[in-house]
């Protein structure tokens, strides 16, 4: 694995007001700019951070995405910063749920279409799936996109490992009533595939709904390196991917896969 430098990953947590791009673009901004006084590299943005899940204004808001995402191009490559979140993308007529990743003067790098639509909530009803896991070579290293719905399905995690993520970056609007879910999934995920975990989730309610915060970044050992709470935030913290070495080193449980047994 090749040498690279320490640099500080963070998150951007806030309460997502639906169909309220003005105000959300102002709490990403602003949560940015906080995070570049801490000297981080990576902002990372809950899902759907524009607009939330205002379903019935999708197209409305979709239309929107573009100028947003040049914004955020300018204010990257000002701050040499790689910049991610989800947000609707308009292809025809169709929606997709999309990261997209930002990073420094060379813009927008990579999209990610979330493959995985939680129909216990009819997300499938207004946004077409993605088919394609995305592995995108970044300033900092390889980084691997997934979002919210996707950790509960450990094999685009571990195919994101296979074709050479060394960071997962995943955005989310998770409910509190499930935060224990999120909290060992996450840790899960960095574990099993020896690789660091930052995710952004939304905080603050939303009818009968109560999102759960606790963002987390997670080392490849399961170790907590920044925890949000429920509230509005910024968390960082310290990412060395030269670690990730000698974890593999250690337990080389990558290497001793037997993917012909697992074939049924």
């Amino acid at each position: 694995m090749k040498s690279r430098q320490p640099f500080k990953a963070g998150i951007v947590q806030f309460d997502v007001r639906p169909g309220n791009i003005e105000s959300n673009l102002s709490s990403a901004l602003k949560g940015i700019d906080q995070l570049k006084a801490q000297n981080a590299k990576i902002a990372l943005l809950p899902e759907m951070w524009s607009c939330g899940f205002d379903n019935k204004n999708l197209g409305e808001h979709a239309e929107k995405t573009d100028n947003i995402i040049d914004e955020l191009t300018l204010m990257a490559s000002r701050y040499n910063m790689i910049i991610a979140g989800s947000l609707p993308e308009p292809s025809g007529n169709d929606i997709f749920n999309t990261m997209y990743l930002i990073d420094g003067n060379r813009g927008l790098i990579s999209t990610y279409r979330k493959i995985h639509l939680f129909s216990h909530t009819q997300e499938d009803k207004y946004f077409c799936a993605g088919n394609r896991a995305v592995v995108y070579e970044t300033s900092v290293g390889p980084v691997g996109l997934m979002i919210c719905y996707d950790l509960r399905f450990p094999e685009l995690c571990r195919a994101l490992t296979l074709s050479g993520a060394l960071l997962v970056l995943t955005s989310a609007q998770w409910p509190l009533e499930r935060i224990t879910h999120w909290d060992i999934l996450l840790r899960a995920r960095a574990i099993e595939n020896q690789l660091f975990m930052v995710a952004a989730n939304r905080c603050g309610r939303e009818n009968s709904i109560e999102y759960g915060g606790r963002s987390l970044l997670v080392s490849p050992s399961g170790k907590i390196l920044a925890k949000a709470e429920d509230r509005e935030c910024i968390i960082s913290s310290e990412i060395d991917l030269a670690q990730l070495a000698e974890f593999r080193r250690k337990i080389p449980c990558l290497n001793e896969r037997m993917p012909d047994t697992y074939d049924f």
